[in-house]
């Protein structure tokens, strides 16, 4: 199983922005979370086709199941 820590922003046109991050430690601490994000912002660290980073949206762990095909 593949996880990923997903951080989701609002850009200056109001569309949603993600960071994803892989394999994140384990339990997902929820305070450095959120102060990693506002960091992000305060720190205007990425910007997106819609401008700068300006408010949080939501974390989120995705969890997924990869299988390798053999191929001859």
């Amino acid at each position: 199983m593949a996880k990923t820590l997903e951080l989701q922003f609002l850009n200056e046109q109001d569309k949603t922005v993600t960071i994803s991050l892989d394999a994140p430690k384990e339990p997902v601490d929820p305070a450095a979370v959120k102060a990693a994000m506002d960091t992000i912002i305060a720190q205007n660290i990425f910007v997106s086709n819609g401008g700068d980073y300006v408010k949080k949206k939501g974390a989120r762990i995705t969890d997924r199941t990869l299988s390798d095909i053999v191929l001859p």
